[in-house]
């Protein structure tokens, strides 16, 4: 009986995650993921004491704690103060798409993305709109460079952080691989939105009131703490300390503030996405944890049927992470290969990040910057983001496949 209700609930969880939801119910993955993962309580599949068992605690406390530092940048004033900076190169669009590129590339490979690109997205298009310009191509290369930069980080993105704590990778090694291929697909985004939007752009227009600069809102010295606080982690990431621990120790020490409350930093987090996780981690392993499964997956891994190199991982990312997402991917792949090598690691975590740059579906930072949009009165469609995701992520990848297969860090 166990067998096939969790055999069902798996089949029926990864569906949900294709669709994205259920039809005519306002529900989404992560109530998906987190609903099965109940029912596999309440029907007595998995005892609360497996379902513990299932779960990556250091991923999902690495997560929380990175979520937290990335609520310090907002609170103190350093968003606002990059998007001001930005909107003052308004005309000369070129320079200011340029800008967005860097700047979402940079800030996703030092924070999580999906925070990166929540924070910048209303900001973008409240500049944009009140000097003329289209917000389109702008919104296209934050989504676009916050992936793009976020696969050159083990913190960059959450399914990069679940692979570096599954497999205990070495921080600044990884980033030595994966940085190469990451500045190339920013190049490659700037490249195509440019030759794409360089005539439909529209021209800006002056702004009427100068608005207060956000130095005199914060005070120049609130920009000190986050930019401290980050420096700091990025050192502990280099000492034996648990990198889960170093994000906590840091996460504690900025919630610390005589102007912010400490509830405000905890209202900051993403718990979907912290659910989406944990429901994951629950029915997956409880799926892979049953002997007939597992037998079916060393079966599969024996011919040769599951990805093990450039070509076939790419393409698994491609497809997968874009029916799926990226997520659900990555969970279920470390799951079918618990053993995979640091270099199969390395390269998933690279491919999988570019490979959500195809679709608007790709990647949670793709719906979170049409989401943030829409509600501003911008939409950014499925075919504008296909548009220029098609040919960012298939350069990328492409560029990133000769990087690891020349490299000699995966076979072809």
């Amino acid at each position: 009986m166990n067998l096939w209700v969790v055999l069902a609930l798996f089949v029926l969880t990864y569906l949900g995650m294709a669709a994205g939801g259920i039809r005519g119910l306002r529900v989404d993955r992560s109530w998906i993921a987190g609903c099965a993962a109940v029912l596999l309580l309440v029907t007595g599949a998995q005892s609360p004491g497996e379902a513990a068992g299932q779960l990556d605690a250091g991923a999902l406390l690495l997560l929380l704690a990175l979520m937290l530092i990335s609520a310090q940048f907002d609170f103190s004033g350093v968003y606002a103060w990059l998007n001001e900076r930005l909107s003052h190169h308004a005309q000369r669009p070129a320079l200011l798409l340029l800008g967005v590129v860097l700047l979402g590339g940079l800030l996703s490979a030092l924070l999580v993305n999906d925070i990166v690109a929540f924070a910048l997205t209303p900001l973008l298009c409240h500049s944009l709109l009140a000097r003329g310009l289209d917000p389109r191509p702008f919104l296209l290369a934050l989504a676009l460079s916050c992936n793009a930069g976020s696969s050159a980080s083990l913190i960059g993105n959450p399914q990069n952080i679940l692979i570096g704590q599954a497999g205990g990778l070495d921080f600044w090694a990884f980033s030595a691989i994966a940085g190469p291929p990451a500045l190339a697909a920013l190049a490659i985004t700037y490249g195509v939105i440019w030759l794409q939007w360089r005539k439909r752009w529209g021209v800006a227009k002056p702004l009427v009131v100068e608005e207060t600069p956000v130095e005199r809102i914060y005070g120049v010295h609130s920009y000190l703490k986050p930019l401290l606080a980050s420096l700091v982690l990025l050192g502990l990431f280099a000492t034996s300390m648990p990198r889960e621990i170093s994000a906590l120790l840091i996460a504690a020490l900025v919630m610390i503030s005589r102007r912010v409350d400490s509830r405000d930093y905890v209202h900051k987090v993403d718990w979907n996405l912290l659910l989406l996780f944990a429901g994951l981690f629950v029915v997956t392993g409880a799926a892979l944890g049953l002997p007939e499964v597992a037998a079916v997956a060393a079966r599969l891994q024996e011919y040769g049927l599951l990805p093990q190199g450039v070509i076939t991982l790419a393409s698994a990312s491609l497809l997968a992470g874009n029916l799926i997402g990226n997520v659900p991917f990555v969970i279920l792949l470390l799951g079918v290969l618990p053993d995979a090598s640091e270099s199969m690691l390395v390269g998933l975590a690279i491919l999988s990040t570019l490979a959500g740059n195809l679709l608007l579906i790709g990647s949670v930072v793709n719906l979170i910057v049409a989401e943030s949009a829409r509600r501003l009165g911008v939409l950014l469609s499925f075919v504008d983001f296909a548009r220029s995701g098609f040919p960012v992520t298939l350069l990328s990848m492409c560029l990133a496949g000769l990087w690891l297969g020349l490299g000699g860090w995966l076979p072809w």
